[in-house]
């Protein structure tokens, strides 16, 4: 395995302190353990559907029964915003009907400590542990030792951090971007804004840059075509299906909707540069940009990432990579949880 990749270890003897992390989204919940001086090893690693359980304590307890040593501290990365310092913290998952606080989930489950994060700002935690095997470069750009770095990425929804030099070190921030207002630059989508005005109350980015903005891109791909969907938009795997079909070709509105899907992807991670200037990197994260790498590195990505006008120039310089390491979020949400216990 990859070095500053996790190694899995489900049985052994564990010395020190054990520290407990997740990586909370709307649609699967993972969680692990690891000796709190050596996150890398870690073990007990567990994939949950959030939506089979009615909040998030039920889930924790069952995964600490399957544990066979009971973990001290806690650090939980989450799909939304994080409310309040972090030992006396609350959040309510964007995409699920769950909300944490930290000191009840440390009473009740036995833990010294929680510390809630969003799950963007655990990833910008942890882009100093990952390792080059871990990234894969869209752009060389001109990087800037020391600089500011930025994350943007889309799964369930559109996530965005910025982590910033300052003179004690890097501040994290979490950000909520994607529920900013969407922009068309297109005929075409300006087309598309008229028909999702039409059915939702807000059309922000994460309503289009997303698992389930993928999904809305192929049925308006289908009814601009008079086509029948050849796969079903209710499916609980649809994103993942229409992917697949357009990697394959083997359905032109698929295509089309990921095509697009892209030059959305890259217009949104270029204001999302605009506002941070991330000169050290920006770095595409979430479930979908992996899977899709081939299709990032055709030209459309970068096009609408550098269509910004008078900063063309500056959109060229700054580099771009996306993570392909499995579990960001997890590694990040570790090396809080170790740090609070060292």
């Amino acid at each position: 395995m990859a070095p500053g990749r996790g190694r899995r270890r489900e049985t052994g003897t564990v010395t020190g302190t054990l520290i407990l992390a997740g990586d909370i989204g709307g649609t699967h919940t993972r969680l692990v353990l690891a000796p709190a001086d050596d996150i890398r090893s870690w073990r007990n690693e567990r994939r949950y559907a959030s939506g089979d359980y009615a909040d998030f304590d039920a889930l924790l307890a069952d995964y600490l029964q399957c544990c066979e040593s009971p973990p001290a501290r806690a650090c939980l990365a989450i799909a939304g915003p994080v409310l309040g310092p972090s030992d006396q913290s609350r959040a309510q998952v964007t995409n699920l009907p769950w909300q944490l606080d930290s000191r009840r989930l440390a009473e009740r489950h036995g833990l010294e400590r929680v510390h809630l994060v969003n799950d963007f700002a655990a990833i910008g935690h942890a882009l100093d542990a990952l390792q080059p095997a871990d990234l894969a470069c869209l752009q060389t750009g001109w990087p800037r030792t020391g600089a500011n770095r930025a994350v943007i990425g889309a799964g369930t929804g559109l996530g965005h951090a910025s982590v910033v030099a300052c003179a004690g070190g890097l501040e994290v921030l979490a950000a909520e971007a994607g529920h900013t207002d969407f922009a068309p630059r297109t005929p075409l989508q300006r087309d598309l804004l008229q028909m999702l005005a039409a059915e939702l109350d807000t059309v922000s980015w994460e309503r289009l840059v997303s698992g389930p903005g993928l999904v809305r891109l192929y049925l308006f791909f289908c009814r601009r075509g008079d086509a029948v969907p050849g796969i079903d938009p209710e499916a609980a795997d649809a994103a993942a299906r229409i992917s697949a079909a357009a990697i394959a070709g083997t359905d032109p509105a698929a295509a089309q909707a990921l095509r697009e899907f892209v030059r959305l992807y890259g217009a949104q991670a270029g204001n999302w540069a605009l506002c941070t200037l991330p000169f050290a990197g920006l770095f595409i994260a979430g479930g979908i940009a992996p899977r899709i790498l081939d299709w990032l590195r055709r030209p459309d990505f970068l096009a609408a990432f550098h269509a910004k006008g008078p900063m063309r120039e500056l959109m060229q310089g700054l580099p771009v990579h996306v993570i392909t390491h499995p579990q960001p979020g997890l590694l990040g949400a570790l090396q809080l949880a170790a740090r609070t216990s060292a």
